[in-house]
């Protein structure tokens, strides 16, 4: 009796697994994003002073965006993330507009909101029905990057839909 409850929990354990890898892999790279998707901002990263950020969205989620909607299931945003230019000490350069300047492509960073899937995630990483994902510039996903940190991060922007850039993509 004891080894077949310990098979079921461990069936049971290796089913919610399967199903929290799934939810760490439930978004995609979309691997056609520059010419499908408009870049609507460039700017040094707030988040991180060693980095330059440019934004992509669907002419759907802009138009979504203009008109105050939700943005809807489906939508994905693309985050290129670059890193700073730095001089031989390892401080960032910066232009003469006093602007950092773009070096190597490190990141995409990839946003994406489906039915229900805020409903898999703890409380204090929910962001409505979005996800996230981090992959190489080569599209392959970077596993090791902890999402968490991006789902906290945003959490909390509830008036903007979780997205730090809504009010950019409204021009």
């Amino acid at each position: 009796m004891i080894k077949k409850t310990l098979a079921i929990v461990a069936l049971f354990g290796l089913v919610l697994s399967s199903a929290a890898l799934a939810d760490g892999e439930r978004v995609a790279f979309p691997a056609d994003y520059r010419t499908k998707m408009e870049n609507y901002l460039s700017l040094d990263r707030t988040q991180n002073d060693d980095q330059i950020i440019r934004l992509f969205a669907s002419k759907e989620a802009l138009a979504a965006a203009k008109a105050g909607e939700q943005l809807p299931n489906g939508t994905v945003l693309v985050a290129e993330v670059y890193k700073a230019k730095k001089d031989k000490d390892g401080n960032v350069i910066e232009s003469a507009l006093g602007r950092r300047i773009r070096g190597k492509f490190a990141a995409v960073g990839v946003m994406q909101k489906g039915a229900g899937w805020g409903k898999t995630l703890p409380e204090e990483f929910r962001n409505g029905d979005w996800d996230f994902a981090i992959f190489s510039p080569k599209g392959e996903r970077l596993v090791k990057k902890d999402l968490n940190k991006c789902r906290a991060c945003h959490a909390p922007l509830t008036k903007t839909q979780h997205i730090f850039s809504l009010e950019h993509m409204t021009n």
